[in-house]
């Protein structure tokens, strides 16, 4: 049970990373107590920058905990230089990689789809990872998991706020951008699992943190954009919390897929949307539908469902 907590708990801080993106992007009414927020643009550029803010921050704050969390983390990471664990160095690189690619081909969606229509077709990725999963480590997914699976993608689905879409222009390639994402996660996902076979999750962790933000930055000085007269204090803060949320997050994912895998931690991880929907209600009064309400409802029930699976297979 400890590992589906902690994947659970990742989900809630990976929420708090979603609601501080949206004020950063939009303003918004925080606790019902001011109005701030809409500091950028949601354009490509500006989701690199703070891609770029946030993981400059993430990096070196995480060099700092990482030997409280883990004392052999300095002597993991010197040893991935060398000849002998190369293979695990790949691994660690690819997680920078697969990291990266998704968030900017996430970000490339949303220029061209709505925000919770891209959300939506990245979160079917729990699909991409059992089936990667069955495929590398021979774990077939059962018929309730199948199911909870199932479950779970039409509760997010109706938590996703009404848009008007169509597949004209770009849209087409926006859906197909979302699911890549959703596939690259997966594979981060099959990957981070795999690696973990051989590597901590926390050096694993700072060195994709590390690749990200070498390739983010790369990405920044492609589409700069327009980096004039932006105010840099809020954007800092936000940033600063962003990370925060967003290092603790992939600590507690990974360790969470260390313990029960990547199929069944994608799947709890894969309640985000209705979990931020529930998060933007309480945080920034963010209307709560009916149609998004019952959508909660079997999200949560589907996870229980799930919990409840485990602690019967763990009993038996």
């Amino acid at each position: 049970m400890l590992g589906f907590f902690l994947v659970l708990l990742a989900a809630f801080f990976f929420c708090f990373q979603n609601v501080i993106v949206r004020v950063l992007f939009s303003l918004q009414p925080v606790f019902g107590l001011m109005q701030t927020g809409g500091f950028v643009e949601p354009t490509l550029p500006n989701s690199f920058l703070l891609l770029v803010m946030r993981t400059v921050l993430v990096v070196p704050l995480m060099a700092v905990l990482a030997p409280s969390l883990y004392p052999a983390t300095w002597k993991d990471i010197r040893q991935l230089a060398t000849v002998e664990k190369r293979r695990e160095l790949r691994f660690a690189l690819a997680g920078g990689l697969f990291m990266f690619l998704y968030l900017a081909l996430l970000y490339l969606a949303i220029g061209l789809i709505p925000t919770g229509i891209a959300l939506t077709l990245f979160f079917t990725y729990p699909v991409f990872t059992a089936l990667f999963a069955w495929k590398l480590f021979g774990t077939r997914p059962s018929a309730l998991l199948w199911g909870v699976m199932g479950l779970i993608f039409v509760g997010s689905t109706l938590t996703v706020p009404q848009a008007t879409f169509s597949l004209a222009h770009n849209s087409a390639l926006g859906v197909a951008l979302a699911i890549a994402s959703g596939i690259v996660y997966a594979l981060y996902s099959v990957n981070a699992q795999k690696s973990f076979e051989h590597t901590h999750p926390v050096p694993f962790t700072w060195v994709s943190f590390a690749t990200t933000l070498v390739l983010s930055g790369l990405s920044l000085l492609v589409w700069h954009g327009q980096l004039n007269d932006l105010p840099w204090t809020p954007l800092w803060i936000g940033s600063l919390l962003s990370g925060i949320v967003t290092l603790t997050g992939h600590l507690l994912n990974n360790i969470g897929i260390r313990i029960i895998g990547a199929t069944t931690a994608s799947l709890i991880a894969s309640t985000n949307p209705a979990l931020t929907v529930m998060l933007a209600w309480l945080a920034i009064q963010e209307t709560l539908t009916g149609k998004q309400l019952i959508g909660v409802v079997i999200v949560t029930l589907s996870v229980a469902l799930l919990s409840r699976n485990r602690s019967l297979s763990k009993a038996d």
